[in-house]
């Protein structure tokens, strides 16, 4: 077998790394069907939270389509924490005092990943709500990361509910939330990230296709409680497009959906996260794309007339490596099918399958371009 080197300022062409954008939900969907509100019948309703320690206490599974179908995949998983177990039932069933429950766990659940400590609870602009949705993209979903500028998420509101903007416009009936990534001006070279929590995380912000939308570009919320002003935020939440999560302010969509989350001296049952699962079906609109950096190389092949002429068949010698096909003596004639990369230790390290066989001899020259992608 004999090995032809490439010429390194001839042969070879690195593009060097590009960003591949394709769309996170199954079948390249660019909009998530939520207004379908396929659950996990394990999970969903009062199947899957008849008990403290069910699983449907914890969180809700959103899927692509009916769960009994074969082609149903797992898109997200919606659920609430509450830094004091408000939401959800004691696991004792002690209703009567705040002890653990699903509520709580999943909150120090995301507060040690974001903060890998217990002690931080998450704070949106100038509010510490005690309460937070997540919304976690399911990990086969994406590639790298979830591509930051494309979140458009539309969530079913109150357009007279308990929160409103600074500058007196009340929230819309459904609220369009989006990150903050253009409006900072990030790109890939330059992610420009709000902060560096689980690999840099940006603002979830009313707009859209990652601009905020109001005239200054910055919206603040103020948080209502019973007519009374309990906190201002700049933000919704938070988006860590390494780790496929968003984080959201609890009091602010609490508030905007008119359900009541008890944050005192008992443990609630409300549900909240079904709730909150219901108001982004209502909302109908879940567009988030995943991105991976491809870097590719074209390596250009060339048999020349005098090379490559001979097969490595075991039939097309005899023992004394003597040419068995006395047409073939003079005139070889051989067909490309496979090429073949080497590294410097004559490894082979990758495989190029040709769609057609090329003729050779030599008379004959062939010019082969593979692309590597990695």
């Amino acid at each position: 077998m004999s090995l032809s080197p490439f010429n390194a300022n001839n042969d070879i062409v690195d593009l060097g790394p590009q960003s591949l954008v394709t769309s996170t939900w199954s079948n390249n969907t660019n909009d998530l069907n939520v207004l379908t509100g396929y659950t996990s019948s394990i999970q969903g309703g009062d199947i899957g939270m008849t008990s403290p320690t069910s699983s449907g206490m914890f969180y809700i599974d959103v899927y692509n389509t009916v769960t009994g179908s074969i082609d149903a995949e797992v898109q997200l998983g919606v659920t609430y924490g509450n830094h004091v177990g408000s939401g959800s039932p004691d696991f004792t069933n002690d209703t009567g005092s705040l002890g653990v429950g699903a509520s709580r766990v999943v909150y120090g659940q995301y507060r040690n990943l974001v903060f890998d400590n217990e002690l931080d609870k998450f704070k949106f602009g100038n509010h510490t709500p005690e309460s937070i949705y997540i919304i976690n993209v399911n990990r086969s979903r994406y590639k790298q990361k979830l591509s930051p500028g494309s979140l458009n998420l539309h969530i079913s509101g109150s357009p007279t509910g308990s929160c409103e903007l600074v500058d007196g416009a009340l929230l819309t009936p459904t609220i369009h939330l989006t990150d903050n990534s253009v409006s900072l001006g990030a790109t890939p070279d330059n992610p420009n990230y709000d902060g560096e929590h689980l690999g840099g995380y940006y603002t979830i912000v009313s707009g859209s296709n990652g601009s905020v939308s109001g005239s200054n570009g910055v919206n603040q919320l103020r948080i209502l409680h019973n007519g009374d002003l309990i906190g201002t935020s700049s933000c919704y939440g938070y988006f860590y497009p390494h780790a496929g999560i968003m984080i959201l302010n609890g009091d602010a969509f609490s508030a905007s959906f008119g359900t009541v989350i008890n944050n005192g001296n008992q443990s609630t049952y409300d549900k909240p996260h079904q709730e909150f699962f219901n108001r982004i079906v209502g909302g109908g609109t879940f567009i988030i794309d995943t991105e991976e950096q491809i870097n590719s190389k074209y390596y250009f092949v060339r048999a020349r007339n005098s090379e490559f002429n001979y097969t490595n068949n075991e039939s097309f010698t005899d023992d004394d490596n003597r040419i068995l096909h006395a047409s073939m003596q003079y005139n070889p004639k051989v067909f490309i099918t496979t090429v073949g990369l080497y590294n410097n230790a004559a490894e082979l390290v990758a495989v190029a399958k040709l769609s057609q066989p090329v003729a050779k001899d030599f008379t004959k020259e062939a010019l082969i371009r593979v692309k590597l992608d990695y």
